[in-house]
């Protein structure tokens, strides 16, 4: 059992290397920063977790948020979230 803990705890790293370590979470982020994301097909990606009409007026209304900004501002969500997988605090992940 520690050797398979040892074995976990080296590939985890290499496994989170340069991003969040969660590639859906990457993938939800990627899209809803994406200005040629539809809100429906935005919703498509998220579906498996919508349970009702509020959870995905909720989605609806955040991507459109997101919709609404200038491409400059996008580029910078987009920069600030590679900082964030880069930072020293993630690194732990």
């Amino acid at each position: 059992m520690k050797l398979l803990m040892v074995l976990v705890l080296a590939a985890l790293p290499l496994y989170c290397y340069a991003a969040s370590g969660c590639p859906l979470l990457e993938d939800v982020i990627s899209k809803t920063i994406n200005p040629e994301v539809s809100k429906t097909a935005y919703r498509e990606v998220l579906q498996e977790f919508i349970e009702d009409d509020a959870t995905a007026n909720a989605i609806d209304e955040l991507k459109e948020c997101f919709l609404n900004q200038t491409d400059e501002n996008l580029q910078n969500i987009e920069a600030f979230m590679q900082l964030i997988y880069d930072s020293t605090l993630c690194e732990l992940f």
